[in-house]
């Protein structure tokens, strides 16, 4: 229990620092419903975590239903990764890089944060979470799905960031799936 807790806090941590230090700065989105987030929080300037939590709400009902160890696993991984984001949105000004070494690096962090809280079973919810849930039902592996679900959130936002940011957005989540891929797959390799 100690390491899933010290996962979601590392984990989170690391979330945040990609999203706010090298996403947000250049209106970049990253997919699933840190996207959505983003995209309210461009659009309207409503806080990123705390839109993450509310739009999970529907996801977290039907986990209950499915899976309520799911459930139980993740719903502290949101909470911590949502209060990390808004906690960490002073790094928005930090960083002065160009926008695609941003898309990169946010991209890796981003993936390595969501990577490190699924090898231990837990995740920041939202669309995680229903990659998690899928993936068991289709044997699909869960970064996969999560580029899949990624793709189709930033499609989204294309009209609230235009071409341009879109297609350094969908740089991100190349690099969020890549190392989400490889951050769950080590752990399935050694056991």
């Amino acid at each position: 229990m100690g390491q899933k807790i010290l996962a979601i806090i590392i984990g989170s941590a690391v979330l945040g620092i990609g999203v706010n230090g090298f996403i947000v700065p250049h209106h970049l989105l990253d997919g699933g419903l840190i996207g959505i987030s983003l995209i309210f929080h461009y659009y309207y300037h409503f806080p990123t975590g705390l839109t993450m939590i509310f739009l999970s709400i529907p996801l977290y009902i039907l986990s209950w239903f499915f899976n309520k160890r799911y459930f139980y696993y993740s719903i502290h991984g949101l909470l911590v990764s949502s209060f990390l984001i808004d906690v960490l949105s002073f790094l928005r000004h930090q960083f002065t890089l160009n926008i695609l070494p941003s898309a990169i690096i946010g991209g890796i962090l981003i993936g390595c944060g969501i990577g490190i809280m699924l090898r231990y079973e837990t995740s920041t919810g939202g669309t995680d979470l229903l990659a998690q849930i899928l993936s068991k039902m289709v044997s699909i592996n869960v970064g996969l799905l999560i580029f899949m679900i990624d793709g189709i959130v930033i499609l989204l936002g294309l009209k609230v960031v235009g071409l341009e940011k879109f297609l350094y957005s969908f740089i991100t989540i190349i690099f969020v799936g890549i190392m989400t891929y490889l951050t769950v797959i080590r752990k399935t390799e050694r056991v």
